[in-house]
């Protein structure tokens, strides 16, 4: 799942980044209309944002000190100006503007996502402190005693294939120093976006983001929770399950039968999803019959033919081809003689249809979905391109996260039949299989998905103090995943940021609502194409009516509160957990058997 937005430069991998030149001048008699100035903020916001985007992509492409000074200077004006234009809109009389303007007014309140301080001085190095922190972990290294040095995709490598618990331990410990420099500017980055926050009239940077979703912001978190309750016994059972198997893989003393996983032992740089460690848990004749990335290596399938094929699932839905700028200035494969931002996301830099992808492509079976998944991000950029430029984003930041998803669920052995990667479809009897293998990464995401802000709320309203932030992280990792550190961590260290998405400030409850709203997404798209039968074996490929469909939402961009949008596709204006549970539902059972006829203790 890979995720997509940097900080706050990186809104335009899916968001519309919010830069602007001051309106034209007005005289003392001259004062605009409310309707005139938000014509205008649009008008200079539209301007203005694919220069920005261009820095903050040279940037991300070539991080060196002078592309993170150009960077740092377009965030500053960013910052700058997108601050103003919330201020003002703050004091607009809105009594007199259509329900079109009044939306656009709204989302100029609240585009931003870390609002600077008015004070120049202080806005600048709110910038220079973003740029450093992006640039930290982008040229961030572990290096061996034997002097190989590895970067963050080749460690995700290492941890997805290898079983030597003490290799293993080395490189978690190892990546999480790149973190620890990062405290005392994160510190400050929290201090002076708050002072920016409270100067647009929000208690704080929480309040602002929980403000972004057409409800009150202390609304949004009561339905956080109401969606994790009806998720989170699923994921006790994957827990409770996974535990066992590893049990025995490892030693019950490493991993206590009543207690929590140690990070290290997931197959992951950060335990957010546990897909590679399918072969240690899997039960014999339960695995699926074939191996994709092995299969995408018979087939001959390169970095541009893996993104050509993802291409193709959405044109058979009836979408446009990708722009041959798309293929000319996209980043596939990792350069080998700079530092780049590897981490996978989708760009639109002129919201027209300059539309790229920046990825680092391993030629795997992870990769390949993930392609689909940033694909799903330009074509929802593309579909939205005709509306107005505050319109030109998705109708919460979780639909575009979820888009992507929706598709790379109709990555089912079905789908790789029709494009000539499987010969026989697999039985039945494998389902359970397939099931578990994508309910570790799918499954295990979701407390993941919902701690990380959760975490992030406190730090911002106060609750958790910079004397406390790596405990308190460890404590909510406990608290909403089940997971420990494997070694002891103290208050020198600063593992949050050791997760891409805390030192680039991207909002992350975006991917936790895309997990929800992905299976709601996608059993309403099967029905739509008349699919019969359990739902997780629906591909929606080649079904221009159910293609028709999504467009309709897409091309709404934010032009609509995002129930409206949901019902769309859906026909209900609520978010569900069910769905999940629904497509889930052979595997839970199978959980339920396993741990019960195993005698296992759930819970920790």
């Amino acid at each position: 799942m890979k995720l997509t937005k940097p900080s706050v430069l990186a809104p335009l991998l899916t968001t519309p980044i919010l830069l602007a030149c001051s309106p034209a001048p007005q005289t003392e008699t001259t004062k605009p209309t409310s309707a005139e100035f938000v014509a205008a903020a649009e008008a200079d916001l539209a301007q203005e944002i694919e220069r920005a985007g261009r820095a903050a992509w040279i940037y991300s492409n070539f991080i060196t000190e002078d592309t993170a000074a150009l960077a740092s200077e377009a965030e500053q004006v960013f910052n700058d100006k997108a601050v103003k234009y919330a201020s003002e809109a703050a004091n607009v009389d809105a009594s007199s503007l259509n329900d079109t303007d009044k939306r656009k007014l709204e989302i100029l309140g609240r585009t931003i996502t870390l609002p600077a301080p008015q004070n120049a001085e202080k806005s600048s190095e709110l910038a220079q402190i973003n740029s450093e922190l992006n640039g930290m972990y982008g040229k961030g290294r572990y290096c061996f005693s034997d002097g190989r040095c590895l970067s963050q995709p080749e460690i995700s490598s290492l941890m997805s294939t290898s079983t030597n618990a003490d290799e293993l331990l080395e490189v978690w410990q190892g990546w999480r120093e790149i973190s620890k420099p990062m405290r005392p500017l994160f510190t400050r980055q929290v201090e002076l976006a708050n002072e920016g926050a409270k100067e647009l009239g929000y208690a704080n940077v929480s309040e602002l983001w929980q403000s972004k979703y057409d409800m009150p912001a202390p609304e949004f978190p009561k339905e956080l929770d109401r969606l994790w309750g009806e998720v989170k016994p699923l994921y006790d059972a994957l827990h409770c399950y996974v535990r066992g198997e590893l049990g025995e893989q490892y030693g019950t003393d490493v991993i206590p039968q009543d207690g929590m996983i140690p990070a290290h032992l997931l197959g992951n740089l950060w335990s957010q999803q546990w897909g590679n460690v399918y072969d240690l848990v899997a039960p014999e004749g339960s695995a699926p019959s074939y191996d994709l990335t092995k299969i995408l290596a018979e087939h001959n399938y390169d970095e541009i033919k893996m993104v050509e094929q993802a291409e193709s699932f959405f044109t058979s839905l009836g979408f446009e081809p990708l722009p041959q700028t798309f293929w000319d200035r996209s980043l596939f494969i990792e350069p080998k003689d700079r530092d780049v931002v590897c981490h996978a996301s989708a760009w639109d830099l002129d919201n027209e249809d300059d539309i790229r992808i920046k990825m680092c492509i391993q030629k795997n079976a992870e990769d390949f979905v993930v392609i689909h998944h940033e694909l799903g991000h330009n074509i929802y950029q593309r579909a939205y391109k005709h509306q107005p430029f505050l319109f030109k984003d998705s109708a919460n930041d979780g639909f575009h996260e979820a888009i992507g998803d929706t598709i790379a669920l109709s990555i089912t052995p079905e789908y790789l039949q029709q494009i000539g990667l499987l010969e026989d479809l697999p039985s039945k009897e494998s389902d359970i299989g397939l099931l578990l293998r994508q309910a570790l990464d799918k499954v295990a995401f979701l407390p993941f998905g919902l701690m990380i802000d959760q975490w992030r709320w406190k730090v911002y309203s106060g609750e958790i103090t910079p004397e406390n932030y790596n405990q308190a992280w460890w404590e909510m990792r406990a608290k909403y995943q089940g997971i420990t550190s494997p070694v002891a961590r103290s208050e020198e260290d600063f593992d949050p940021g050791a997760k891409y998405h805390v030192p680039a400030s991207v909002p992350y409850t975006r991917y936790f609502l895309a997990h929800i709203l992905q299976f709601q997404f996608h059993q309403a798209l099967c029905e739509t194409a008349g699919f019969e039968g359990d739902i997780h074996r629906c591909t929606i490929y080649g079904n221009e009516k159910a293609g028709q469909q999504l467009a309709s939402m897409l091309e709404a961009g934010a032009s609509k509160p995002w129930p409206e949008a949901l019902a769309m596709v859906t026909g209900t204006k609520q978010m569900s957990g069910q769905p999940l549970l629904d497509y889930f539902a052979p595997l839970q059972t199978w959980l339920d058997e396993q741990n019960s006829s195993a005698n296992r203790q759930c819970g920790w």
